[in-house]
């Protein structure tokens, strides 16, 4: 059953890149994807899968049903991009000014359709049901994730499997993590009050600059002496903000960071910690202050069982050249509310492109991939979902075993 699905996408990747370049050309922003949502929910439509539009908002959900009994596996992509310029030189470059996909979310959808229709195509074969989840908005929180829960995508589901395409990596090479493998992104806003004044006259004035230029200091205490090294946490002030007379002291000042995060408990701290440091450092300079702190995405958190099946499936796979365990990322994703609700796991397919002189990050304005590692990732996907049933055999009997002894 593999060798066929195997084939099919073969058969299919030339459409696979072409939907990819077509989703490129036409990117749509987070919350904003009506065309994107329409466009995936009209090829369901076309091989009359089953599928319904508008989840939790611009989300779209398309089931598979196997002609034999077995479990639910759930299988994700998101499709939003960003607010970035293209700046490549390629016959797909984006053709929405200022807008692009520049993060593979292009890729992740191309991935998730055709591999959907070669499991339709192969649905007298199979066991169980297949979800087919495209999410809105994963760019931008508080994400399209918790909505389409919300609007019941995962009910029924037993197991979840989902990849980001990774251009920092080979192409062929396959990412894994038991347990957290992707950061809490929370944000912070923070406003400092003082008095304004002549810049010949500071002792008349209370200046916000020097005191939130102090406090952008003491902020740098808080990983390095509140956070027991062993663990991991990121605070960084990415912005500062304050009048910019050359002769005038400012009366206000505004910086704004972000806060990454594996631990629920380092979380909590620091939001709690940050205001502390805000607060004394302002009493210090008899300034007063605002304090904002936004909550992300938790951290994702693979489950082991789910990541160590996936570990064997990958394997198995000829088209992947290396399995390799990574490191924890700062980088936030929703898919860590998915694991919240049911098991499943997470994981990275290299997609670095071969030809290109330098390799541009994500996010980047000259950002693209190998448009193979498209295949890698619908292979380990497909290979996940459809081996699912008979691994949950083996665990039950397992665990029988286990339970009579």
């Amino acid at each position: 059953m593999l060798s066929n699905l195997f084939s099919k996408l073969d058969n299919y990747y030339d459409e696979m890149v072409s939907i990819r370049r077509f989703l490129h050309q036409h990117p749509e922003l987070s919350f904003k994807e009506v065309n994107t949502a329409n466009y995936i929910k009209t090829y369901y439509e076309k091989m009359g899968i089953e599928v319904r539009g508008n989840v939790g908002g611009n989300g779209v959900v398309a089931k598979i049903y196997g002609s034999k009994p077995g479990k639910t596996v759930a299988l994700r992509a998101d499709f939003d991009a960003l607010p970035i310029q293209d700046e490549k030189d390629v016959p797909y470059k984006s053709l929405v000014p200022g807008v692009m996909h520049a993060c593979g979310h292009d890729g992740h959808t191309a991935t998730l359709l055709v591999l959907a229709k070669s499991l339709h195509e192969m649905r007298d074969e199979l066991e169980g049901t297949y979800v087919m989840i495209h999410q809105h908005a994963e760019e931008y929180a508080p994400g399209g994730a918790i909505s389409m829960i919300e609007d019941g995508c995962l009910n029924g589901v037993d197991v979840i499997f989902g990849t980001h395409l990774w251009a920092s990596e080979s192409t062929g090479t396959i990412q894994y993590r038991v347990g957290p493998i992707m950061a809490a992104a929370d944000r912070f806003d923070i406003t400092i009050q003082g008095r304004g004044g002549h810049g010949a006259q500071p002792h008349k004035t209370k200046d916000a600059i020097v005191t939130a230029s102090q406090a952008v200091v003491n902020l740098q205490q808080i990983v390095s002496r509140k956070v027991n090294p062993i663990d991991s946490a990121v605070v960084s002030v990415g912005s500062f903000v304050a009048d910019n007379a050359f002769n005038v002291i400012a009366d206000k000042a505004k910086i704004g960071g972000t806060v990454r995060t594996f631990s629920e408990d380092i979380r909590a701290n620091i939001e709690k910690e940050i205001e502390r440091i805000i607060k004394g450092t302002c009493y210090t300079a008899d300034c007063t202050y605002q304090y904002l702190y936004e909550r992300g995405y938790p951290a994702v958190v693979n489950h082991r069982n789910e990541t160590e099946y996936l570990i064997e499936c990958a394997k198995n796979i000829g088209d992947v050249t290396a399995v390799e365990e990574t490191e924890p990322h700062m980088g936030g994703e929703d898919f860590a509310y998915y694991l919240q609700h049911v098991k499943g796991t997470f994981f990275f397919t290299g997609a670095k492109p071969e030809n290109m002189i330098e390799n541009y990050p994500h996010h980047h304005p000259k950002f693209d991939i190998d448009e193979k590692a498209m295949l890698v990732a619908a292979k380990t996907l497909g290979s996940a979902a459809l081996q699912f049933h008979a691994y949950a055999k083996m665990r039950k009997k397992e665990k029988l075993l286990s339970n009579n002894k």
